[in-house]
């Protein structure tokens, strides 16, 4: 089932209808971190990947289940909650190399456009600001589904990808390698796992 999607019919009339299941998720909520990942890959020395992810998020999200361009989507993340696995990669992370902590604390997402693409996948378009720089950013994302919590909270579960290049949004620093190339790779793919309550 999708959350945008209506019901694909065959008469004129009926084109019209509105799916009552996918209505009745239209509403607001807001993103739960404890459930949730918002994490990334880069490529490391040219032979591996490096994993991370980011600890402290909120996020918003208004869906509608009959018309996706209404549908929007909020994301503000804590740069220094940046997690890595490796303590001093993580500093270097924070430092003025990379994200400049400091000046930048916060990076932020905020959607201009939703899409339905088939099925259960959707496109949500915003601006994604890194550095004081914002730039067009699109995220396909798969709808998991909808449920109701043992403790009563109505959820919505969607899985995201996109890729950026970071020199896009002034992250520059490298090193090369004496075999050629460099070590961090420019293309950096972002992933999100998003489970989000609605608002009472």
């Amino acid at each position: 089932m999708g959350i945008f999607n209506r019901t694909e019919t065959r008469t004129a009339a009926a084109d019209t209808a509105v799916n009552p299941e996918l209505a009745a998720l239209t509403g607001d909520y807001t993103i739960d971190p404890a459930h949730s990942t918002i994490g990334f890959t880069a490529r490391h020395a040219m032979v591996t990947n490096v994993k991370g992810s980011f600890q402290d998020f909120t996020g918003t999200l208004h869906l509608d289940g009959t018309d996706p361009s209404r549908s929007t989507a909020s994301l503000d993340v804590v740069m220094d909650s940046i997690e890595t696995g490796n303590a001093d990669r993580d500093g270097h992370l924070k430092s003025a190399d990379f994200f400049k902590t400091d000046e930048f604390p916060a990076m932020t997402f905020r959607s201009t456009k939703a899409e339905a693409l088939g099925g259960d996948d959707y496109r949500i378009t915003g601006e994604l600001t890194i550095l004081g720089t914002t730039r067009t950013l699109a995220i396909d994302l798969e709808f998991n589904g909808a449920a109701k919590d043992p403790f009563g909270n109505e959820r919505v579960g969607f899985e995201g990808k996109a890729e950026i290049l970071r020199s896009e949004w002034g992250l520059t620093w490298n090193a090369a390698l004496e075999t050629g190339g460099v070590l961090v790779s420019d293309k950096i793919k972002l992933n999100f796992d998003i489970s989000a309550i609605r608002n009472a």
